[in-house]
């Protein structure tokens, strides 16, 4: 009988130890029918124009005494071909963290304090302003490799903030390697409100190297600071932004400025309008300057599955050569995009 019972008794203590942790599979895929017109045109399915392919593992565990861990893997995937999008495996995320009273420290790849804003609060996808410019916020640093997360806990309901140190972030000839130098080392920090209607935000990210090699440039260090604020009038959801960031080559900062309007047409239908002016792309402040526009459809078959359309057109001054999806541009030549496609999240 005692037996019985100590084995219902370990039986009990394991089942609860089991509940205290989880494991999600989850992802995101995307595929669309598009046509670019750059210098040359093309027509092609693509993946990842509303959002980016994805497949991710996420975990959480009640240690106890308030404590818990977490981590998240997240692979993303070309569904026009099945590829790889990037040549490491967990290109969108490899991170694993404690979270407690005190905050939560997160270490390994995950999102900039900058890269968190532009992705998740603005979008910086292939059609959005904030990827096709270059921007660190939306392309080279929307990521960090070897990143150090501090969260900092919620002293104010909707306020949420953030320390972020990189000892390398992947930019230099060999990313993750040994820090011999200060090539990739970065340093950043955010903070966003969002309570009601209201919501507003700021990144800054310090960049000590970012040359490709210690015998080119060394020493030359990059910034950049972006600010948002929004405002949900229930019928439309307005937001403006603004980036600013230093350039290696010349000697005008790049700047980014502009506005994005969400209206919910109906609850299974929404337009996503953007425009925004892009200055200094170059440096230097001589014809360099583009006017971006996008526009979004989404409407909701499920909770899972939406089907999209989409235009962006970007107009270049006479020495610009912004252009959508590394596609061939001639200086001062307009560009303009469009898909149509579909989207399930499992």
């Amino acid at each position: 009988m005692k037996k019985t019972l100590l084995a219902i008794a370990a039986l009990a203590a394991t089942s609860g130890a089991f509940a205290q942790s989880s494991v999600t599979i989850y992802g995101v895929l995307d595929a669309s029918l598009e046509r670019i017109d750059a210098t040359k045109g093309i027509t092609r399915v693509s993946s990842d124009n509303l959002s980016s392919s994805r497949l991710g593992f996420k975990g959480t565990e009640d240690i106890g005494g308030g404590l818990k861990a977490n981590f998240v893997l997240e692979h993303n995937v070309k569904v026009d071909t099945g590829a790889a999008g990037n040549t490491r495996m967990w290109d969108r995320a490899a991170w694993v963290g404690l979270a407690g009273s005190f905050g939560e420290l997160r270490l390994g790849r995950q999102d900039s304090s900058i890269g968190d804003i532009a992705g998740n609060v603005l979008s910086a996808q292939t059609y959005d302003d904030f990827k096709y410019t270059g921007s660190r916020a939306g392309d080279k640093y929307r990521r960090e490799d070897n990143a150090i997360t501090y969260i900092l806990p919620t002293f104010i309901p909707g306020l949420a903030a953030q320390l972020q140190y990189s000892t390398n972030v992947g930019v230099s000839a060999t990313p993750g390697a040994e820090d011999t130098t200060d090539i990739g080392k970065a340093w950043g920090l955010s903070v966003k409100y969002a309570a009601g209607p209201i919501s507003a935000g700021l990144g800054y990210l310090s960049a000590e190297d970012e040359t490709a090699s210690v015998t080119a440039n060394a020493g030359n260090k990059g910034d950049a600071v972006l600010v948002y604020a929004g405002y949900d009038f229930g019928v439309a959801k307005v937001v403006g932004y603004y980036d600013s960031e230093s350039k290696l080559a010349g000697t005008k900062r790049f700047s980014l400025y502009g506005a994005k309007v969400s209206v919910p047409v109906t609850p299974a239908f929404t337009v996503i309008g953007g425009l925004s002016q892009a200055k200094n792309t170059l440096g230097t402040d001589n014809d360099d300057g583009a006017l971006l526009f996008s526009l979004k459809g989404v409407y909701a078959l499920s909770k899972r599955t939406s089907v999209y359309g989409m235009l962006s057109y970007v107009g270049n001054e006479d020495n610009a050569k912004l252009t959508l999806d590394k596609q061939a541009i001639t200086a001062g030549d307009s560009v303009t995009g469009v898909a149509v496609g579909v989207r399930h999240v499992f």
